[in-house]
């Protein structure tokens, strides 16, 4: 803290507490006072003085929370239309996010509860909220939780099926705007009542009995993907590779939090796929931290985790929600316990271009899905996973890559990155790996477009699953684009 006071022939200059957070704040404000100490010469022979509000205190870095209801309607698809439509509301889907301000361009930061954006819908998000914050939508960071009792929005297929006379089958085009209108408004308000903040915090919690990998041994030796969101212990098989650490990153005005946003990787689902939309498990343990402490805006993003879900743990009964849902708040509890706090020196923000290719071969050629699109016989999912496919091909040959963005705070001290969609836990291991001294956080379902990313390793094992539109062994790309947005020293740019 800095007191400042002026006086001058016998008139002062009240003092102004100020709080710069960089250096370049308090050689502004010494050219302030010069400027002040002057005019106080000038207006001095009159008897008068400068007013103390004309030291403004410099503004250093602002935080403004906010949070919409985007629950799908009833009737609407759940999981892009994979599951069973929309029978009741169990519990809200909602979009939480904050907006940060103070470094150049405001940076947006977001989390909705839905299960996947792909395509045009990623880019309208972040286009109505970088709109609503002033900033760019480069600068808005969204990802998806990953709920399946939830939507899988891709207006481009939407369009393809509606071309056949599928309306609605993946998602309602004017429900998705009215959402993004929702929130972006949400936003916008927030922005009224931003907080300063002067400290980052990080911490983390191990997790015990919760994430499992779908890679499994099976009793002959062979490997196997087998595990799904709720099959249960499969062979004994043990948890394979999971990350078994929920980390937290919190901003702080002095002692005081502000906001804290989560990361753990786990596909979300307990018991799903009959019509009852929820935020499952981490919309409940999300839900019990912010009531347990109303003044830290709580937000939580879904790690890398194409490949990890519940499933030795989770049998999809439905007493199995809370269950799990427990022993995701413990690991919250636990990050927060441990959680250490640095002053907030320097923000800095980079996004790395990703260009990944499209699997061509089979069922994945454009000719072969356009055959399954207009095939009237085909299941409902088949046909709008044909749509999901072609909107992605599209986006391939358009050129138009994904944009891996990272948060860093102070100086590579902290790093949050997003991938985009179905990233396998590898990835994220492997970006801890790329900066062993920081405290890395990698949340995975950024744009939802390309379905599983598997790890080159994963291909080799015999990973082989249809959700999934790009190549095999494209690991390199990823890695060199998380190099780049996390500023690794020695990778080529």
């Amino acid at each position: 803290m800095i007191k400042i006071a002026a006086h001058h022939n016998g008139d002062c200059l009240k003092s102004t507490t100020i709080l710069p957070p960089q250096v370049e704040a308090v050689r502004l404000l010494k050219q302030m006072f010069r400027r002040l100490v002057l005019i106080c010469v000038a207006l001095g022979g009159a008897g008068g003085f400068v007013p103390e509000k004309a030291f403004a205190a410099w503004p250093g870095f602002r935080v403004a929370t906010f949070q919409a209801d985007i629950t799908i309607p009833v009737g609407h698809a759940c999981m892009g239309g994979g599951v069973a439509d929309a029978k009741q509301i169990l519990d809200p889907l909602l979009a939480r996010g904050f907006v940060l301000l103070g470094s150049g361009e405001p940076i947006v930061v977001v989390s909705l509860d839905w299960c996947q954006c792909n395509n045009d819908s990623y880019d309208r998000w972040r286009a109505g909220l970088a709109g609503a914050a002033g900033t760019r939508p480069e600068r808005v960071m969204l990802s998806t939780v990953h709920q399946h009792d939830a939507p899988i929005c891709d207006l481009t297929a939407q369009k393809l099926l509606d071309q056949h006379g599928l309306q609605g089958w993946n998602c309602d085009p004017v429900f998705h705007e009215q959402a993004v209108q929702r929130t972006a408004a949400a936003l916008a308000h927030s922005l009224k009542s931003a907080r300063r903040v002067t400290h980052a915090g990080t911490g983390q919690g191990r997790i015990e009995q919760l994430a499992s990998n779908r890679r499994i041994v099976r009793p002959d030796g062979k490997i196997a993907w087998d595990r799904g969101s709720a099959s249960g212990d499969v062979f004994g098989a043990p948890d394979g590779e999971i990350d078994p650490w929920l980390k937290t990153i919190s901003f702080w005005d002095g002692n005081q939090p502000v906001v804290a946003w989560s990361c753990y990787a786990i596909h979300p689902m307990s018991h799903y796929g009959k019509g009852m939309v929820s935020a499952d498990f981490p919309g409940m343990a999300r839900d019990r931290r912010q009531k347990e402490d109303s003044n830290v805006f709580q937000i939580y993003f879904t790690g890398c985790s194409g490949d990890t879900t519940a499933g030795k743990y989770n049998t999809g009964a439905a007493t199995n929600r809370a269950v799990l849902a427990d022993r995701l708040y413990q690991g919250m509890v636990a990050a927060w316990k441990s959680t250490k706090r640095q002053p907030l020196r320097r923000i800095d923000y980079r996004v790395a271009t990703l260009r990944l290719p499209a699997r061509d071969s089979g069922d994945f050629t454009i000719a072969a899905m356009q055959t399954t699109l207009a095939n009237t016989n085909a299941a409902r999912w088949k046909r709008i996973s044909a749509a999901l496919g072609l909107s992605w091909r599209q986006r391939v040959d358009r050129g138009i890559p994904i944009d891996v963005p990272c948060l860093d705070v102070n100086n590579g001290g902290t790093q949050f990155a997003i991938l985009p969609a179905e990233s396998f836990v590898g990835y994220q291991l492997a970006a801890q790996r790329l900066r062993v001294k920081s405290f890395v956080m990698v949340a995975g379902f950024g744009d939802g477009a390309p379905g599983y990313i598997p790890t080159d390793q994963c291909w080799r094992d015999g990973y082989g699953d249809d959700y999934c539109w790009v190549k095999p062994m494209t690991e390199q790309p990823i890695m060199d684009a998380l190099a780049e947005a996390m500023n690794v020293p020695g990778k080529k740019r």
